[in-house]
């Protein structure tokens, strides 16, 4: 019998996700045959594609509920097909709403549910660990705590996986060397502005990053650098750029974060990146009135907000939100890391500790799922 794997992969962090394990997925099973959701990348590497990601993406609640009659649609598709191929295991990465659902439907196919990247049930919706306990076979985790919060739960078998951003920037981290000391940010110090990629960040952020930017200027010698999102429209970003000296693009961010002392950044992924670079941050994050109502309407989270403070337990970066996204808030955030040689060297040792953790444990995923692979045909 032909071995046949499912992977759904409906977002592009997804497919990146995939990306990073398939490869010796493949090595070791070189005559399974890969079909499902995916991207371009993906069907490059010769999965069949059942539906291009781009077909599962939305924005939106009102998107969303347009939505619904598709994913029905795709959803059905796609158990009639595992059916159909006789398929023995499916990997699912994350797009947590979807694949928690098929996850559901394929364990009782006696499908062996391979799920990648935990949905954040610490956070919200912790009913979903005994959903996960109940339907697959193994759970694959990618910020440390939530290993051991899994397992208490009943999950069986949890895998701690490196995060994506390690194999993105591992090859330069490898090699990259902070040669600036605190003696060289006294005589200029240098600040790189992340405003975000959403123009709701951007136009409610880059104000107050620049107001900051003035205020320390009139104390100090400071080089300005930007890192401008090709999503957002440049208009945005023209009225603030005669107090910038750089721009970067997002594509040269590793650039950005290697020539900077110390960083602005809105809240999301690339927190993460600065903190894997060494770059104390302080973190800001406005959301809109009805996204803030939501929020605390239905999420029971008090806890960090930023990856780095996420993957360290506690709040290392400076965080401020909605009305606290001031220039006096965020000049008292940069003061409290930079202000002294001591807290500079305790913010450093904190982000070495975020490092290593973003690395998992000393754990091949591709030959795990492959062994997974070979015993559930074996057993046939």
């Amino acid at each position: 019998m032909k071995e046949q794997c499912l992977i759904i992969a409906g977002e592009k962090s997804g497919e990146e996700h995939c990306l990073s394990f398939l490869p010796t997925l493949k090595a070791n099973r070189p005559d399974c045959h890969f079909f499902g959701v995916g991207g371009d990348e993906l069907a490059a590497n010769g999965m069949e594609l059942l539906y291009h990601l781009k077909d599962f993406s939305s924005w939106g609640f009102s998107e969303v509920i347009g939505k619904i009659p598709f994913y029905f649609k795709a959803f059905n598709h796609i158990v009639s097909e595992v059916k159909r191929r006789n398929c023995k295991v499916a990997i699912l990465i994350d797009f947590q709403d979807f694949n928690l659902r098929l996850a559901k439907k394929l364990s009782k196919e006696g499908v062996k549910v391979l799920y990648y990247v935990a949905p954040q049930a610490w956070a919200w919706k912790a009913y979903r660990a005994k959903v996960l306990e109940q339907t697959v076979h193994t759970l694959f985790t990618i910020i440390p705590f939530e290993k051991q919060w899994f397992t208490d739960r009943g999950v069986k078998r949890v895998r701690s996986v490196a995060h994506p951003l390690w194999f993105h920037y591992k090859d330069k981290l490898n090699v990259f060397n902070r040669s600036r000391t605190f003696s060289d940010f006294s005589k200029e110090l240098r600040i790189v502005l992340l405003p975000g990629s959403r123009r709701f960040e951007v136009s409610s952020l880059l104000p107050e990053f620049i107001e900051t930017i003035k205020e320390l200027k009139k104390n100090r010698k400071i080089k300005v650098a930007m890192v401008c999102s090709s999503n957002v429209g440049q208009a945005l970003f023209d009225p603030y750029l005669e107090h910038i000296d750089s721009i970067y693009k997002n594509e040269d961010l590793t650039n950005a974060l290697e020539w900077a002392d110390c960083a602005l950044a809105a809240s999301g992924t690339v927190t993460l990146a600065t903190a894997m670079f060494g770059l104390p941050t302080v973190v800001c994050y406005k959301s809109s009135f009805f996204n803030e109502f939501i929020f605390h309407t239905f999420i029971d989270y008090d806890g960090p907000i930023s990856l780095a403070n996420i993957f360290r337990g506690k709040r290392i970066f400076p965080e401020l939100v909605q009305e606290q996204c001031s220039s006096y808030n965020i000049l008292n955030g940069l003061e409290s890391m930079m202000g002294s040689q001591s807290s500079y060297e305790n913010i450093s040792h904190e982000l070495s500790e975020v490092l290593k953790s973003v690395q998992g444990d000393d754990f091949e995923v591709g030959v795990y799922m492959s062994s997974v692979l070979k015993e559930s045909y074996d057993e046939v």
